[in-house]
């Protein structure tokens, strides 16, 4: 070992090979970490794991794949993702895009986001191999059921977490997909999908006809993608299962309300184009957050009064009986009591 660490020091962690790293991985503490603690109710909100980035490889214009390798790993289930932290304290979600059997890694694929907050950016830019990361997961909001068949729209990176159901399919098994994309060399895993497919894939470059995309009675209908086409989606198959990579952030049909915060005791007012979290931390700065997206749940906070508007992509029916996710989540009601 102390000629492998030599050697890393002098070559770099780039240059490592793939079994050098399961060394790393062999030789390192044993993980899980301790898991995380939901800080509203005391249960543990996810397992955290400390992973090896082995692979970085290009799979698409524009997206990168990352395999994490460790020891034991938690299995999961097609549909599933991982909340990835990355370097600088950023939390991000992405779909596990791999084989669920394998308890040695997790594969997760990203977009560069030009104009977006930061995180693809840093994953790109900055996430090599060599890296250790912390992850927290599997969960999975996204699951595959029984049907009689299935119908699957994927756009662009929201092949992700649709690849693993369309592995999982029995043999005999009826569907379809459609898969759109701004042209074929952006598409992430475009040629394992028309090799899983065949005539049951249909590969759109630019915006897909959803009219001519045939339903039959008892489907399941499963969509990711960019939020222009999940609106789409939804319209179309009311009863569409979906995965967003954001919040709709439309302000349209919102309304201001009052938040109490009772052990601070104040009273605040939620704007129609702004969110309870923007408006905490305007008197309370230290108030913890993370992804802005309800996916992380690092911004949970205890409801003692009130009805809540939920709309988030994490917590349990349990959990929102009396907690949300001030990020995203707002008040059915005039007025909602925070136990801040």
């Amino acid at each position: 070992m102390p000629k492998l660490r030599n050697l890393v020091l002098v070559a770099g962690a780039a240059l490592l090979t793939r079994r050098a790293l399961r060394r790393r991985i062999q030789a390192s503490p044993l993980w899980p970490m301790p898991a995380l603690e939901n800080p509203t109710s005391g249960r543990p909100r996810s397992q955290a794991l400390r992973l090896l980035v082995t692979s970085r490889e290009t799979v698409a214009e524009g997206v990168v794949q990352l395999r994490l390798e460790g020891r034991n790993l938690p299995r999961w289930e097609p549909g599933a993702h991982l909340d990835l932290v990355l370097p600088s304290g950023l939390v991000r979600q992405y779909s596990l895009c791999g084989d669920p059997d394998d308890t040695s890694s997790y594969t997760v694929a990203t977009r560069l986001v030009q104009d977006g907050r930061g995180g693809s950016r840093e994953v790109h830019e900055q996430v090599t191999v060599g890296m250790e990361l912390t992850v927290r997961g599997p969960r999975n909001r996204f699951p595959l059921i029984e049907a009689p068949s299935y119908v699957f729209v994927a756009g662009g990176i929201g092949i992700t977490p649709l690849l693993p159901m369309l592995r999982a399919l029995p043999e005999h098994a009826e569907w379809r997909l459609l898969y759109a994309g701004r042209d074929r060399a952006s598409m992430p895993f475009l040629e394992e999908v028309e090799k899983l497919g065949g005539g049951q894939v249909t590969v759109v470059e630019g915006r897909p006809d959803l009219d001519a995309l045939e339903v039959s009675e008892g489907a399941a209908v499963y969509a990711c993608g960019p939020e222009g086409l999940m609106a789409a989606v939804a319209a179309r198959f009311p009863d569409v299962r979906l995965e967003r990579f954001a919040p709709r952030t439309s302000s349209e049909g919102n309304a201001e309300f009052e938040v109490e915060l009772r052990r601070s005791g104040r009273t605040l007012t939620v704007p129609a184009d702004s969110t309870v979290l923007a408006a905490v931390r305007r008197e309370l700065p230290g108030t913890a957050y993370s992804c802005e997206q309800g996916f992380c749940g690092t911004c949970q906070q205890r409801v003692l009064e009130g009805k809540i508007d939920h709309r988030d992509e994490l917590l349990t029916d349990e959990e929102r009986a009396d907690s949300m996710l001030i990020c995203v989540s707002r008040a059915r009601s005039d007025r909602l009591v925070l136990d801040m």
